[in-house]
């Protein structure tokens, strides 16, 4: 493939998808709009298919100018960035960091390194993607963000997976449970009551679910939900009781859940870090990956 295209290409594609006009983004970037339809057919050839559809009224995006769409925007704004910063440079005090993190993580403990983060540098901004696992993968293998937080389980080979930390699955349940009483838990204790687990679409599920049947067991649920958030609300409301993992479950004191451990077997999963083999990153991601592995890995070690 061909990649010999300029800034002012992906301009031209970003201007043209954003306004949804040749002409109006012709006006935008002081072009003619056979200067513009020259520079998008450059980029085209450099990608070596279709970006734009047009028709006398309307323009939109191919399937791969849809994909593209995400990694020009994420280009643009770190080129942009980065010519603001030049003299903040030495100071390292600007810059875009850009990730993809599964909900629980992104909900329960990164806004507490982030926020660590932003007392040192003050400056740098964050996009945070907060997405399933499965998406979350596909946004660090596209490009769309350089790193991701995820579940360990990828066979993508152009992908390295550094652990973190093992997270178990607990019981949630309101505090006048039954269950809530016990210290020791076992499996087959929930089988009396409503079971509210998340749906088998979650990378969640799926690993709970590989786990028991290795050891001959299965859930019996009685709801089925999307999210680990409508599972606790669920719970909250007295309608059943939940199997999620412990970073999901509330980490001050509740007035109302508890959270109790569960053996025979214990599950976990893995939260790591993953990022595109061999590639790059920004001074300020590295030094927010050293940040985030120094705070990340103390619950771990205690």
């Amino acid at each position: 493939m061909n990649i010999n295209c300029e800034i002012l290409d992906l301009r031209a594609f970003l201007s043209v998808v954003e306004l949804e006009s040749f002409h109006r983004a012709a006006d935008a970037l002081n072009l003619s709009q056979p200067a513009l339809s020259r520079r998008i057919q450059k980029l085209e050839g450099a990608i070596g298919a279709p970006l734009l559809e047009r028709t006398t009224r309307h323009v939109s995006t191919t399937a791969v100018g849809r994909e593209l769409l995400p990694l020009v925007r994420r280009m643009l704004e770190e080129f942009d960035g980065s010519l603001f910063a030049v003299r903040d440079i030495g100071a390292q005090r600007a810059g875009l960091i850009t990730m993809a993190c599964i909900p629980t993580a992104a909900f329960y403990f990164l806004p507490i390194v982030v926020k660590q983060y932003n007392e040192r540098f003050p400056n740098i901004r964050f996009r945070i993607l907060d997405l399933t696992a499965n998406d979350g993968l596909q946004a660090v293998a596209r490009g769309e963000v350089e790193f991701g937080i995820n579940l360990m389980g990828t066979s993508d080979p152009d992908l390295t997976f550094e652990p973190l930390l093992d997270d178990p699955f607990v019981l949630a349940a309101r505090k006048e449970h039954p269950l809530a009483k016990l210290d020791e838990i076992a499996w087959t204790d929930l089988e009396p009551y409503h079971l509210i687990t998340v749906h088998r679409s979650s990378g969640n599920r799926t690993l709970l679910d590989a786990a028991l049947a290795r050891a001959n067991l299965k859930l019996r649920w009685f709801y089925e939900v999307t999210h680990l958030s409508t599972s606790l609300g669920l719970v909250e409301a007295g309608l059943g009781i939940a199997v999620l993992p412990k970073l999901a479950t509330p980490q001050a004191d509740h007035p109302f859940l508890v959270s109790r451990p569960i053996h025979n077997p214990e599950v976990s999963r893995t939260i790591g870090i993953v990022r595109r083999r061999g590639g790059t990153l920004s001074p300020a991601t590295e030094r927010f990956l050293d940040l985030l592995i120094s705070v990340w890995r103390k619950p771990a070690g205690g």
